[in-house]
């Protein structure tokens, strides 16, 4: 099979090998996945750059989510079968025309769905519905914060923050996501090149605290976010985007950021700080992932979350593609296809 291989740190013009790679070994409970491609995450960037513990030693093949069609089954694979039509979240692997996947990280699609929407069910809109569904409790009338919001996983959080009747601030970078934020309903979205968001939702908010903020940036993002919270708030971390294309002095200011916190801190005010890895769930808890994953294709089917595509690229652009996502300039799901 081919695969796009990660050989060295640093740029990304210099970092990949599209090569001939033996295929996969499944293990029991795995499945064998004829892809059509795989989507593109922050993570990447962050794998790239050396800046990801997780990643496998160089030579390696990462990415984390596919689409493709069941091509062989090994052991007991619950009701997934040859033939069958997946969305697939894999532990790195992905970058590659077949993947072995564990079936429960595995969930049915159509046949005719868009592959571009279905690459976003896994790694983003899973990593959403977690963050909202398992590690939150919220109603209609809340108020929450959601960083990064017109990126995929913050696109799939508005969505779900609108389902539930939930009163939104967003954060994104240029007027065009502003726009992008309007259309999708968030009621005061926030351009945080331009204003500063602690500011801005102090002035619409007063005093009354937030119910929930999400943030994949990290950094003073966080420490802003936690001052923002009401009694009973949570803070939800799930990423540190901030950390994209830090040198080590950015890196020790990045950390040093978030600030310093005491348990005795958040029984006295109430409140939270909840950090969320989605590899970690998948490894420890794959019943969990299996449960999110399924919800979210039920919640597609049912109309009420409907992911955008950013754009789509070809193998052979794969640079362009990991450039555009390092841009910031996506709006929503980067997929590559073979």
């Amino acid at each position: 099979m081919k695969a796009a291989v990660l050989t060295k740190f640093g740029a990304i013009e210099n970092a990949f090998e599209i090569k001939e790679v033996p295929n996969p070994i499944l293990k029991e409970g795995q499945v064998m996945i004829k892809t059509e491609g795989f989507g593109l995450n922050f993570a990447d960037i962050m794998a790239i750059q050396g800046d990801y513990k997780d990643c496998p030693p160089l030579p390696a093949i990462i990415g984390y989510d596919v689409v493709g069609e069941i091509v062989e089954t090994k052991g007991d694979c619950g009701s997934l079968k040859v033939g069958d039509r997946v969305t697939a979240m894999t532990r790195f692997g992905g970058y590659a025309q077949l993947v072995a996947s564990e079936n429960l990280a595995c969930a049915k699609i159509k046949k005719d769905y868009a592959v571009g929407k279905a690459m976003a069910f896994t790694t983003q809109y899973s990593t959403a519905y977690y963050c909202f569904n398992e590690v939150q409790n919220l109603h209609k009338g809340d108020k929450v914060l959601i960083h990064a919001a017109a990126g995929g996983v913050g696109t799939a959080l508005v969505q779900m923050a609108l389902d539930r009747g939930c009163e939104i601030f967003g954060t994104c970078g240029s007027q065009e996501k502003i726009e992008y934020l309007k259309s999708l309903g968030v009621h005061h979205p926030i351009n945080y090149r331009t204003q500063d968001f602690y500011e801005e939702v102090k002035k619409i908010n007063g005093d009354y605290g937030l119910d929930a903020v999400f943030d994949a940036v990290g950094g003073s993002s966080a420490k802003k976010g936690f001052k923002l919270l009401g009694s009973g708030g949570n803070l939800v971390l799930f990423g540190a985007s901030s950390i994209t294309g830090a040198n080590i002095i950015g890196k020790l200011k990045m950390a040093a950021g978030f600030g310093m916190y005491h348990p005795l801190g958040f029984v006295m005010t109430s409140k939270a700080m909840i950090g969320v890895n989605m590899l970690r769930i998948g490894d420890d808890r794959p019943l969990v992932l299996k449960r999110c994953l399924e919800d979210v294709v039920t919640q597609v089917e049912e109309n009420r979350l409907d992911p955008t595509v950013s754009k789509i690229f070809k193998i052979d652009e794969l640079t362009e593609a990991l450039n555009y996502l390092r841009s910031r300039k996506s709006i929503g799901k980067v997929s590559v296809l073979w």
